[in-house]
């Protein structure tokens, strides 16, 4: 039988379009961005459920380790460990929108699907674009709905303000670390360019290391990149073409301090990276934190408004970025460059 709507097949051609394309939206998404891309392949993409986003936290020692021999005593010392960082998952919705009257003026087979593919592809640039510039902000946005981002992960004041429920004044063990080459590097200069870039690098990575871990992803303004790039002669200069650079981002290796990192350019046209900065990330402690219902995906079936003669279908994600261990978190700034 013949439906009494005709408009209804379109419906479901929308939503079935995006049926075919919402698997690869998380693909779309941290594909676009470095931080996310890197956060994919540490695995640190990972589901959550419940009202609220939980970060185990090892903040404490027993403090009861003694050397002995023969009858001395053992120091049993019962003592709190782990706490919680809580976070508060944020959504986000971008609309494919259609009106019933471009629907009917390319409703030919081959029209209607120029017409969807125009729609999908502008609601996937906007999903991109709303992502990347809420994992750079504050989380303030949109009346503090946004993602919180870096700023807010790793922000410039270090001591002030709560994260995960957390105070940074009262907890130091919660605090990252900034530097601005205008004041912490009186040995080396007060400005980030080709001579400093190296050594300044080098006295970060060497103060906010131990061990294994470390910033293994340097995100760099431009300004830095170039510094950079410029630092070194092209038989040092090793392009990475693995990981990150094989995903299209331009990369560069460090090699310093006795630790190695992927440097990528976080900037260009439209970008959301602060100007003159760097940020240092150790990102195994980072994660994307994730409702298995909301990754990314289409929401539903495609709806008609009640007073509108149009056809809408969301693309939605649940969730949060989150931090487990601030310690080798760190931020290089230049708050004056022609100084």
């Amino acid at each position: 039988m013949a439906s009494i709507n005709p408009i209804e097949q379109y419906q479901e051609v929308l939503s079935l379009a995006l049926e075919e394309r919402s698997s690869g939206y998380q693909d779309l998404v941290s594909n676009s961005n470095s931080l996310l891309a890197q956060l994919r392949t540490e695995d640190s993409w990972k589901p959550f459920s419940g009202p609220d986003i939980r970060e185990r936290l090892l903040y404490n020692k027993t403090n009861s380790a003694v050397w002995y021999n023969g009858y001395d005593f053992l120091n049993p010392v019962p003592a709190e460990l782990f706490n919680d960082a809580v976070y508060t998952p944020k959504m986000v919705a971008v609309a494919v929108t259609l009106s019933n009257e471009e629907i009917l003026k390319n409703s030919g087979s081959n029209q209607i699907i120029d017409v969807m593919e125009a729609h999908i592809d502008a609601a996937e640039n906007e999903l991109e674009d709303v992502v990347d510039a809420s994992l750079h902000s504050d989380g303030t946005g949109f009346g503090g709905k946004e993602l919180g981002g870096l700023k807010l992960a790793v922000p410039t004041v270090t001591n002030a303000g709560t994260y995960g429920g957390i105070s940074r004044a009262d907890f130091a063990l919660w605090l990252t670390s900034t530097f601005d080459a205008q004041t912490s590097f009186p040995a080396i200069g007060t400005q980030v360019n080709k001579d400093t870039i190296r050594p300044m690098l080098n006295s970060i990575m060497t103060q906010r290391s131990r061990g294994k871990r470390g910033a293994n992803l340097l995100l760099m303004s431009p300004e830095h990149y170039a510094a950079y790039d410029a630092a070194t002669v092209a038989i040092q200069r090793i392009n990475d073409e693995t990981g990150l650079g094989k995903l299209g981002f331009q990369t560069l290796k460090y090699f310093g301090a006795g630790r190695q990192a992927t440097i990528v350019q976080e900037g260009g046209i439209g970008s959301n990276m602060p100007a003159n900065t760097t940020y240092g990330l150790d990102t195994t402690t980072l994660r994307v934190r994730y409702h298995p219902e909301r990754n990314f995906n289409k929401i539903g079936r495609s709806m008609m408004p009640i007073n509108q003669d149009a056809v809408v279908q969301y693309i939605g994600f649940m969730g949060e970025l989150t931090q487990v261990n601030p310690l080798f978190q760190w931020k290089l700034i230049d708050s004056n460059p022609a100084a």
